[in-house]
């Protein structure tokens, strides 16, 4: 796709890459094995933005993603150490000590958003065990453990916590003051934010931190969407100024200070600003063109401009930037959760 072709959005081929991309993975994918439900996440938003949703059968999809759901043996065997959220494959739901299904929460995001996609109705299935259990994974400083069994904590799994909260309509399952004292702390000097204090500001960390922030109402807008928000919360103008330095000369957008731009940074650090009601400030035109150089001719979209083979992860985000350009091919977007907007 050179030149010209390249200035057109291919929704059709884009259509035909996500549906394929649902039904059977590209050998490439076999070490992703793990993450089945979160590459099931980025093929139907990809469908759902594309409005192509049609193209498959939301019924077996909703089947097949309730199949992943961890769930005691016995429920006299539920405890305090254990999450019961939704499992990322198949090989995930038993663990070799305990035969038990080794949940996580990024999983359990995809999975719930996979379902309100496709308009599932979460009145059909118990959610009071994934918050109570999600509960557990909360750590004293506001921070989330991803699994049960100890692991890393930083803003991803505030922000997974957060949006399964938000999607569920239950804040049961976390502390939010204790979560946003935690994402305060991570902001660095630059006015962005790390995964974790003191750590270097990145896109996709600061993206999870404002979108948790407002996902738990401590930042909102007002009609004219002017910002609401203690003035104590974060740092409004340093994060903005981040934000815009962001973008390149080539009109994409870089995670990081002296990085080259990347398709999903187009919506990781685009979406802070439509959220801050300053997208207006992004050079819409400069950012359109580069994002149609990261077309694939396959269909979907690649990391970097004029390459061929699209993956899967910047194909999405690919779309989810160009639906914050509002594209109009592409549904609107509901950024703090990164899912397309349902009517």
């Amino acid at each position: 796709m050179e030149g010209p072709e390249r200035s057109e959005f291919a929704k059709e081929r884009h259509a035909a890459f996500a549906e394929m991309m649902l039904h059977e993975l590209p050998k490439d994918y076999a070490s992703q094995e793990i993450n089945h439900v979160t590459l099931a996440y980025f093929a139907v938003s990809s469908l759902s933005l594309l409005r192509s949703l049609h193209r498959v059968d939301k019924d077996q999809i909703a089947r097949w993603v309730l199949s992943f759901q961890a769930k005691p043996k016995e429920m006299h065997n539920v405890d305090d150490s254990n999450f019961f959220g939704f499992c990322g494959s198949r090989s995930c739901q038993f663990s070799e000590d305990s035969g038990q299904s080794v949940s996580n929460l990024a999983s359990t995001y995809s999975a719930l958003a996979v379902l309100k996609v496709i308009g599932y109705d979460f009145q059909n299935f118990d959610s009071r065990l994934i918050l109570e259990s999600m509960r557990s994974l909360q750590m004293p400083d506001g921070s989330f453990m991803p699994i049960d069994s100890g692991a890393e904590t930083d803003l991803r799994f505030v922000y997974c916590a957060a949006a399964i909260s938000s999607m569920l309509n239950d804040w049961s399952g976390m502390d939010r003051e204790k979560a946003k004292d935690y994402i305060i702390e991570c902001q660095s000097y630059d006015g962005g934010f790390g995964l974790i204090p003191g750590s270097e500001s990145h896109g996709g960390a600061t993206y999870c931190a404002v979108a948790a922030l407002f996902l738990m109402g401590f930042i909102q807008t007002d009609c004219n969407n002017s910002l609401l928000l203690p003035t104590s919360t974060i740092d409004i103008p340093s994060l903005v100024e981040w934000c815009l330095q962001r973008q390149g000369a080539d009109g994409g957008f870089q995670g990081r200070a002296n990085k080259a731009s990347d398709t999903c940074y187009a919506f990781w650090v685009g979406g802070v600003l439509k959220m801050l009601g300053l997208y207006h400030l992004v050079n819409k035109l400069a950012l359109r063109t580069f994002l149609l150089t990261c077309q694939s001719p396959y269909g979907g979209f690649t990391k970097f401009p004029y390459e061929v083979l699209p993956d899967l992860y910047h194909s999405y985000y690919g779309f989810a930037a160009l639906s914050l350009l509002e594209e109009k091919e592409l549904g609107p977007l509901f950024v703090e959760l990164g899912l397309a907007a349902l009517n």
